[in-house]
């Protein structure tokens, strides 16, 4: 893995200008492997981390708030420092946004992680609500840094046909963390093992011990090569993508199609930040609002719940501070099971109906957990509360999937550094101390009119995404959001016979037609993908001639060795290697092409002529 650290910032005597570049379809076709693996577990982990942090305080927070911990704060100073949390995520963002768009992905992602370690195990030795606070406001600097850090370097490094899932995924293990760490409370609250005063501290010394172990990991992952690119770095970005498919060839075994997809770039080496400003406000308007509705919405409903539900169990269901974090436990399990089971929708249903299913499902739930919650006792609350959960955690995940994606490359991290610190916020700040208002009240009623507040927050989500939306699955990203240094390319696509491409167009057709005559047409949202006009060729195209490739594997094999199972056509065609839910599509796209029949129950024969 040492083959993909960066190389030393030097720079090529070359002036910079405009290139022609093909690193962003070799990455895209690659299949899922080793290399991906490695991304997934070196850069997503932070959201681990995010949830050890937020729900370390949550589970602590009661025995905080006794004598003899060690500290004297009170429960409405835990809603302020998890609003102050919020504050330094929020600078942060922006503060480290700016600086990765600059300076590069690896760089960031690096040193964000370096100023959380160091604050959270400060955190640890807080004698006064003061210094807690401080320590929490520069945790949550690092937390924020890391947000535009990875997301960016993620969305650009993970294949297109791939990439929903596997964001939902990331932004989805948030919650194993939040389980995690709510688990690992149990044991540092009890006080027959640890003094009340030690066990709250060593539960922010253990995020930083996991912290430092993710950098171990994180230093092999390389700088992402569209940065690089766009950069003045052209020879890099190829040589690190020459390494990438080395790997891949390696591992898999098998050969990699080329491409001929291009995008010609004018180089730059600083974008100002008044044209990524200009470039948000007026060329996307509508992508802007969007942003900002997802992010209110979830970060209202997550900061105000989250941060304070130990308090919330404890004050209205008498729950024992030292088993609050059972009850973490299982609203975590909930929200993460959401992007696990729903991840893979997002890629192949779309963004725009399963983000608004998501959103305003979330926000219907709430409003039946307010209306019951006078009679709910605390295992009927959390089973509600998770369900509500399950669904908005999906919704939140996809939040920084969508400003990931909808913004040009040049402007990616501070796209989502600038709408995760405005939206956040707006309503990351305004629910922790809302919720801790309202819980310290010990009124239900008054509680209730928080869950109604999120509600509706969450369902102006929803409703954004409806009218706004981007259906921007398996869209590569340059054609998502054209980049801001493309020049013009020459609008031929050079790639496969003619006899692919009128099939190409046939399959494309026929999918059409299914969506306009089907349930698909009352999917939300245009009929067209928003693409860029000066790719030379766009997505749509591309995916249907990878699905093309996938389909001739499957065709020459079982014409090669006659009646399959399933499981036996997958080996043979390499099938582990396309991603999730690859095999499935080209399968039943041969069988309703006559290209492949089912001969019985999971058994699949030779068809006829090639369509």
């Amino acid at each position: 893995m040492e083959a993909y650290v960066a190389a030393q910032d030097t720079r090529s005597d070359e002036d910079l200008g405009t290139i022609e570049t093909d690193v962003p379809a070799r990455l895209d076709r690659l299949p899922f492997s080793r290399f991906h693996r490695m991304v997934i577990i070196g850069l997503g982990t932070v959201w681990i981390l995010d949830g050890l942090e937020v729900t370390i305080v949550g589970s602590i927070a009661a025995r905080m708030t006794e004598a003899g911990s060690g500290i004297d704060i009170t429960a409405s100073q835990i809603g302020l420092a998890a609003s102050i949390y919020i504050v330094g995520a929020c600078i942060g963002a922006l503060f480290f946004g700016q600086l990765t768009d600059r300076f590069g992905r690896k760089r960031l992602f690096l040193l964000t992680l370096g100023v959380y370690i160091t604050a959270t195990v400060l955190t640890a030795f807080a004698w006064t609500p003061w210094f807690f606070y401080l320590c929490r406001f520069f945790t949550g600097a690092g937390i924020g840094g890391e947000y535009a850090a990875i997301n960016s370097a993620v969305d650009e490094l993970i294949p297109a046909r791939l990439r929903g899932r596997v964001d939902l995924l990331i932004n989805g293990s948030y919650w194993l963390g939040a389980a995690v760490g709510s688990g690992a409370t149990l044991l540092l609250l009890d006080e027959n093992l640890f003094s009340a005063s030690v066990g709250w501290r060593l539960a922010f010394v253990m995020g930083a011990v996991l912290g430092a172990v993710i950098l171990v990991v994180r230093r092999h992952v390389p700088e992402s090569p569209r940065w690089l690119f766009i950069h003045g770095r052209a020879d890099e970005a190829d040589e690190t993508v020459d390494r990438i498919e080395a790997e891949v060839r390696e591992e898999t075994g098998q050969d990699l199609e080329e491409v001929s997809q291009t995008l010609r770039i004018r180089q730059r080496e600083v974008i100002p930040f008044r044209e990524i400003a200009h470039v948000a406000f007026t060329r996307y308007p509508k992508r802007a609002v969007l942003g900002l509705a997802l992010f209110v919405g979830q970060a209202f409903l997550y900061n105000g719940f989250t941060f304070n539900l130990g308090t919330l169990m404890s004050t209205y269901f008498g729950v024992a501070s030292g088993f609050v974090p059972v009850f973490l436990v299982v609203y975590a399990l909930g929200n993460f099971l959401g992007p696990l089971l729903l991840g893979r929708l997002f890629d192949t249903v779309g963004r725009k109906p399963m983000i608004s299913f998501a959103y305003l499902g979330s926000a219907v739930m709430a409003v039946v957990t307010a209306l019951l919650f006078t009679g709910l006792n605390s295992w009927t609350f959390i089973l509600l509360l998770s369900v509500t959960f399950f669904l908005a955690s999906s919704g939140a995940s996809a939040a920084y999937l969508t400003v990931s994606e909808i913004f040009p490359m040049e402007t990616r991290a501070l796209a989502i550094a600038f709408f995760y610190a405005v939206g956040t916020g707006l309503g990351g700040i305004v629910g922790p101390l809302l919720f801790g208002r309202l819980i310290e009240s010990g009124d239900p009623e008054a509680l209730m009119t928080g869950f109604f507040i999120a509600a509706g927050v969450m369902a102006l989500g929803g409703i954004a995404e409806l009218a706004f939306g981007v259906k921007a699955e398996n869209a590569s990203l340059e054609s998502i959001a054209e980049p801001l240094t493309a020049e013009d390319g020459d609008g031929s696509d050079g790639d496969g016979s003619d006899e692919d491409a009128t099939r190409i167009r046939e399959r494309s057709a026929r999918r059409e037609q299914r969506e306009r005559a089907g349930a698909r047409r009352y999917r939300p949202g245009p009929g067209q993908r928003m693409s860029s006009p000066r790719m030379t060729v766009t997505t749509p195209v591309r995916d249907d001639r990878s699905l093309d490739r996938q389909i001739a594997s499957v065709e020459a094999v079982l014409r090669q060795r006659g009646t399959l199972t399933r499981e036996a056509l997958a080996e043979a065609v390499g099938a582990r290697w396309w991603g999730p839910g690859q095999f499935r599509s080209a399968l039943r796209a041969a069988v309703s092409e006559g290209r492949a029949v089912v001969v019985g129950r999971g058994r699949y024969g030779p068809g006829g002529p090639v369509a």
